[in-house]
C-alpha cells in the first residue's frame, strides 16, 4: 500500500512538473524574452562594423563614450529600461539629428569635441546592433497617402 502511495505521489509530481514546463514553453513561444543590452557586446559589435573611414578618426574610448551618451539619451527619452520601469506606450522614434545633437552637446560638457560626421556612423551602427539583437524594430516607413485620407490640415 505504501508503494502505491509513493508511485501515485511521484506521478502527480511529474504531471505538475510537465504542466509547468509546457505552460512556460508556450508562453515563451508567444512572448519571447526581451533583448538584453550589454555595453561590452555593443561596443565590440560597433567597433567591428564601424566604417573604416570613421574608425580611423576615433579612439576606442571615443567610441565607447559616444555609445554611453547614446544610451543616456535613450534613458532620458524613456526607451531604455532595466526591467523595473513601465513600458513606453506607442511608438518611439530614436536616432537621427536629435540624438546626434544630444551626444555632441553632452560630449562638449566633458571637454570632448566630435564632428557630426563622426557621431552619425556610431549612432547608426549602434542602432543596427540594437535591431540585430531585437531590441528595436525596423526603421519606420512613411505611409503613402490614400484617397480616403482627409485633406492636410483637416481636423475631424
Amino acid at each position: 500500500m505504501a508503494a502505491v502511495a509513493v508511485f501515485l505521489a511521484f506521478g502527480v509530481a511529474c504531471a505538475i512538473g510537465a504542466f509547468v514546463v509546457l505552460r512556460e514553453a508556450k508562453r515563451l513561444a508567444v512572448e519571447p524574452t526581451p533583448a538584453t543590452y550589454s555595453m561590452d557586446e555593443a561596443y565590440d559589435w560597433v567597433v567591428q562594423h564601424l566604417p573604416d573611414i570613421v574608425a580611423a578618426t576615433l579612439t576606442p574610448s571615443d567610441v565607447r563614450r559616444i555609445l554611453q551618451f547614446q544610451v543616456e539619451y535613450f534613458e532620458r527619452r524613456g526607451v531604455a529600461k532595466n526591467g523595473s520601469q513601465r513600458v513606453v506606450p506607442g511608438e518611439v522614434v530614436i536616432g537621427g539629428a536629435e540624438t546626434v545633437e544630444y551626444i555632441l552637446d553632452r560630449a562638449r560638457t566633458t571637454g570632448e569635441e566630435y564632428l557630426p560626421e563622426q557621431v552619425y556612423p556610431v549612432v547608426e551602427t549602434q542602432l543596427a546592433y540594437l535591431r540585430a539583437i531585437g531590441a528595436v524594430g525596423p526603421a519606420r516607413r512613411r505611409r503613402e497617402p490614400r484617397e480616403d485620407d482627409p485633406p492636410a490640415g483637416h481636423k475631424p
